[in-house]
């Protein structure tokens, strides 16, 4: 039997304030809360015009503001990409863990398959032998309970490992 490989679970790391914040704020634009605030202040902009501010210099910070707030959200949403990135490959790291768990469950039980068959030959050895003495053949019976034995031994040591597959 192959020995199953433990690991340990994944410790949490404290992630830097900027990235936090970063993961704040992009769950945050991608709200109805950020769609309303971005609305009345859109609206309210536009409404400095009836104040008497020029339109041109209105449009102007206008944009300004808003190629600002374009830059920040390409790097939030590429800190984000980063951030999906790295959780998908340790993901894929887990997966290649369980394929490899799963071929040595596999193997395990390709064994147990090979034991089981070689109980179920000593069975018919038994049979054959216990049809030999009643047909009034004499056969070695402490032979047969040599073999009894270690049928038996060989049977608790397999209930034992299947016992720790289940528990696997």
């Amino acid at each position: 039997m192959t020995e199953k490989k433990t690991t340990l679970p994944p410790q949490t790391v404290e992630e830097p304030r900027p990235e936090k914040m970063s993961a704040i704020a992009t769950r945050w634009i991608g709200s109805v809360e950020s769609l309303v605030v971005h609305t009345i202040l859109f609206v309210g902009v536009f409404s400095l015009a009836f104040f008497g501010f020029d339109f041109d210099r209105i449009l102007l910070i206008l944009t300004t503001l808003l190629s600002f707030e374009a830059i920040y959200l390409a790097i939030f949403i590429q800190m984000t990409v980063n951030r999906n990135t790295i959780q998908l490959h340790e993901v894929g790291k887990g997966i290649g863990e369980i394929s490899e768990d799963i071929e040595d469950i596999q193997e395990d039980v390709e064994e147990i398959s090979e034991d089981i068959e070689d109980i179920q030959e000593g069975a018919e050895e038994i049979t054959d032998n216990e049809v030999l003495i009643k047909k009034g053949q004499s056969q070695k019976v402490s032979g047969d309970t040599l073999a009894l034995d270690r049928l038996e031994q060989t049977l608790i040591a397999l209930l034992k490992e299947i016992e720790g597959l289940k528990k696997k």
